[in-house]
């Protein structure tokens, strides 16, 4: 399928309001360029000050951002949502436009995305892999797509390391942002009874459903989409919302109607910045029983007062 790739250039001044309009138009993320303080972020990141010739002669006095439409979806409107957008907003910008075949930019992750042992029991697999051996661990076969959650990154592992503790025979569990749907899939092979997901993405959500069938747990695990907890309904053993901590902060407001007495709350995608925040919301009604820490992300556990 051949899909649109739009390239915003605006001024570096400008880029995050800019991101921000931009993200509006997709449900699966933006691609931004600002190299305006490369040296500086390059040290500050990788702590080295040896950086490509190609990157250092880029423009420094225009960021980029690039989107990508679906070739269901309307360019046109995308691009007449940005203009009105920008220009009301005093962004000064130009838009370009130029067509992309699906496998220049959907698939060629593909061939970075390797099985990956994760905790003490569970081995996450591409679903396009063939395993040789699996070591003696659980698989959980997982095709992202374009929905967030292979298990690379620290704030799946934290999760689903997490879980391997807590998740007993038979629990139900609350994988609120569910993304992938890889947290409720790997407990319900960690031995949970049932699962119920819920994303705010449809694409998420249908790539979860997929996700489910692949690793034959789809008559256990219900997905939907919704904001946070709007569909959600009863009482869960585990909940799990591995998101951001201004979402985690909202969603402990009203997460213990779905809690039973000995519920156990998984929270992660903390970076460290912003423990202070979340253990400031939790602290009148959760008592953090765990706390993991994995290069700059923390996941916290927790039980209701």
């Amino acid at each position: 399928m051949e899909w649109t790739q739009i390239t915003i250039n605006v001024s570096p001044k400008d880029i995050d309001l800019a991101g921000d309009i931009a993200n509006m138009t997709v449900p699966y993320g933006i691609y931004i360029e600002d190299y305006t303080d490369l040296e500086q972020g390059v040290e500050e990141i990788a702590h080295v000050d040896l950086i490509d010739e190609e990157l250092l002669k880029k423009d420094r006095n225009i960021a980029k951002i690039h989107i990508y439409i679906d070739p269901e979806d309307s360019p046109a409107e995308a691009v007449a949502f940005l203009k009105e957008r920008y220009l009301s907003e005093g962004i000064e910008h130009t838009i370009e436009e130029e067509k992309c075949e699906e496998d220049d930019w959907l698939n060629n992750w593909r061939k970075y995305f390797k099985p990956t042992e994760v905790g003490e029991k569970l081995l996450i697999c591409p679903s396009w892999h063939e395993l040789s051996d699996t070591n003696g661990r659980v698989v959980l076969d997982i095709d992202p797509g374009l929905a967030f959650g292979t298990g690379k990154h620290e704030t799946t592992r934290l999760c689903l390391s997490t879980l391997e503790k807590y998740v007993k025979e038979g629990v139900n569990v609350l994988d609120v942002g569910c993304g992938s749907g890889i947290l409720g899939i790997a407990s319900l092979l960690l031995g949970a009874g049932s699962a119920f997901g819920v994303d705010i993405d449809p694409l998420a959500v249908r790539t979860a459903k997929d996700n489910a069938k692949v690793n034959k747990v789809e008559d256990r695990f219900e997905v939907v989409c919704g904001d946070l907890t709007e569909k959600v309904q009863g009482k869960y053993d585990i909940i799990v919302a591995n998101i951001v901590a201004d979402a985690i902060i909202f969603l402990s407001k009203g997460v213990k109607e779905f809690m039973k007495d000995d519920t156990v709350y998984i929270m992660s995608g903390i970076i460290d910045s912003r423990l202070p925040d979340v253990n400031e919301a939790l602290k009148d009604d959760f008592d953090i029983i765990d706390e993991i820490f994995d290069n700059g992300w923390y996941c916290l556990v927790a039980k209701a007062k």
